[in-house]
């Protein structure tokens, strides 16, 4: 494969604690020239969100309107983020029908990608066979009805069980659809202990949605090995301890010939985190000659 492209964007979440709304997230990616974010679904009503605290979108929002509001802004969804934990107890009462909710929801939204997870833990009360044998169901229901949207479903590496390779490859297998692929995460498996780059090589060819992550120096150390996910980075990319493997893995990716998008997750810290982050994959790519479209 050749002639990569790597589209720029990030995940709303970076601006949580910045309490703005999906619209004012929307309208700093237009002032940033970003034409790619991603977001989180919020399957129904919270105060914060009503009062435009909350960067997500709800299911009580107009998928069709939002699709027209992204389109004035120049802006896409690159991936919805449904990530409730499939390998619990609640897996299949509560996660399978989310994530299927989303996957409407995304396609009437215009929207490709829903992105999905196991749990950062091992679930309480199961053996792992029993919460993969759960998960494998969940899946291959999941997929029904991703295949008659046409919807892709990543799972993302986040959790006790995607953060194994071989039983992340095995949750790989759980369907034949080629519409089941993978959202992979550079801070997260980092701190599950393992290599990003070994980890990216063996599933280079399933990765449809990367999520690009850095780790301070201070999480590193107090959690690598004994967490499987960080919500987000508190430094800004290129700026921890992870930096190299972020840019040894876009090599990896930009030599396979990936053309798909790279949302990164670091807190904002309002824009200023963000815009550092930007300003480093950018020039990293520039550096790769990996083409972008930031900016263009």
């Amino acid at each position: 494969m050749n002639n990569p492209q790597f589209r720029i964007g990030f995940h709303t979440g970076a601006f949580n604690s910045a309490y703005i709304s999906f619209i004012k997230a929307v309208e700093w990616a237009e002032k940033q020239r970003i034409h790619n974010i991603e977001c989180g679904y919020v399957d129904g009503v919270t105060w914060n969100h009503g009062l435009g605290y909350f960067p997500h979108i709800a299911s009580w929002q107009d998928p069709l309107w939002i699709k027209d509001f992204l389109a004035e802004k120049n802006v896409r969804l690159s991936q919805i983020d449904a990530a409730f934990p499939i390998s619990g107890k609640t897996g299949a009462s509560i996660a399978v029908p989310y994530i299927e909710n989303t996957i409407r929801w995304a396609a009437l939204a215009g929207c490709e990608m829903v992105d999905t997870t196991d749990g950062l833990y091992m679930p309480e009360g199961m053996s792992a066979a029993e919460a993969m044998q759960q998960m494998k169901l969940c899946y291959q229901q999941i997929m029904e009805i991703a295949d008659r949207y046409g919807i892709i479903i990543n799972i993302e590496t986040h959790g006790f069980f995607t953060g194994k390779p071989d039983l992340l490859e095995e949750m790989l297998n759980f369907s034949d659809s080629s519409l089941l692929k993978l959202n992979f995460d550079t801070g997260n498996v980092y701190i599950a202990g393992q290599d990003p780059v070994p980890f990216l090589e063996r599933f280079i060819h399933k990765v449809s949605h990367l999520h690009i992550k850095d780790v301070a120096p201070e999480r590193s150390e107090e959690s690598r090995g004994k967490e499987f996910g960080i919500g987000m980075s508190h430094c800004a990319v290129g700026e921890g301890v992870n930096a190299d493997s972020i840019k040894t893995c876009m090599q990896k990716l930009g030599d396979f010939g990936f053309v798909g998008d790279i949302s990164i997750e670091c807190e904002a810290a309002g824009g200023i985190l963000m815009e550092r982050s930007i300003s480093w994959v950018k020039k990293t790519l520039d550096e790769l000659r990996i083409s972008h479209d930031i900016g263009r």
